[in-house]
């Protein structure tokens, strides 16, 4: 019991620390320098840029409507994994913007504003990625577009999550050139997406999007059961000889995404504590029955 709470408070703050340096990294990086990146802040720039209404205002109601639309859509047990994000995010935000102007954290751009501009793109996308790695390696969900993704391919199941994250994305990205009318700031846009997406890359995925878990297991039953009805995956049950007492045992062979990790690891530790678990990367899977979340 000690060891599930201790888990639980450990992904807690990895959620907490990603969500502040999301939050921190839009408020001095992106917004400052109406950066289109795609996501919550993209949409704030682009309606600030149409209607001139504050941009914290708008990442405020922005995040809790893709709440409200997550909680009506994707049901509860969903939603509730965007909570701990939602309230911070917008907080942050707003908070970081006004320490940023204030002589708590004054932050200076200084006189050289292209340098200025191009250095806010690159460290903004980098802290970005770093913090929704840390999100997601503690289960947590960003919230933001990233709900309209999950329901787009609730409602068309064909299209996966990633796909349809890119072409929101894309879609903001894109309007977001005709809202500010600089190419050049909207390609340092796209540059810091890019950046964003590979340190997510290096710190979570390290070049793979996909992994697999070995779990041995008396309890293979009740752990499948779970994959199926939570994660909506299937596995393969496989006999084993285990090398060293020559016992006959089983193996769960489940294939999950970067997102789904946590709560595999929450299954097993609920089923077996004891199950010994093996979880590689795996660097290209196929079949109509793998679908990525």
């Amino acid at each position: 019991m000690k060891k599930i709470i201790l888990f639980n408070i450990k992904n807690i703050l990895l959620v907490v620390v990603g969500t502040l340096l999301i939050s921190f990294a839009t408020s001095a990086f992106i917004l400052p320098n109406d950066l289109v990146i795609g996501g919550v802040s993209g949409i704030a720039v682009i309606l600030f840029k149409m209607f001139g209404i504050s941009t914290d205002l708008l990442v405020f109601i922005i995040t809790w409507l893709m709440f409200i639309l997550s909680f009506i859509f994707l049901g509860k047990i969903f939603t509730i994994k965007s909570l701990v994000s939602t309230i911070i995010y917008p907080v942050g935000v707003t908070f970081f913007g006004k320490a940023i102007n204030s002589n708590f954290l004054s932050i200076s751009y200084g006189n050289y504003s292209e340098i200025s501009v191009l250095l806010s793109a690159i460290f903004g996308g980098a802290i970005i990625g770093a913090g929704l790695a840390l999100s997601f390696l503690g289960g947590g969900s960003t919230g933001g577009v990233d709900i309209l993704a999950f329901i787009v391919t609730k409602k068309i199941p064909k299209i996966k999550t990633s796909e349809a994250i890119f072409i929101i994305d894309g879609i903001i990205i894109i309007l977001g050139i005709f809202a500010i009318k600089d190419l050049t700031l909207s390609l340092l846009g796209v540059t810091s997406a890019f950046i964003s997406a590979q340190v997510i890359d290096r710190i979570f995925l390290s070049d793979g999007k996909a992994f697999i878990a070995q779990i041995i297991t008396s309890r293979y039953l009740e752990i499948n059961s779970d994959v199926s009805r939570l994660l909506n995956r299937t596995s393969s049950i496989i006999n084993i000889l285990g090398g060293y007492t020559l016992k006959e045992n089983t193996m769960l062979l489940v294939t999950f995404s970067y997102n789904q990790y946590n709560e595999l690891i929450q299954i097993i530790k609920k089923n077996d504590p004891k199950a010994f678990v093996m979880i590689i990367r795996g660097h290209e899977i196929y079949g109509s029955r793998w679908n990525e979340h």
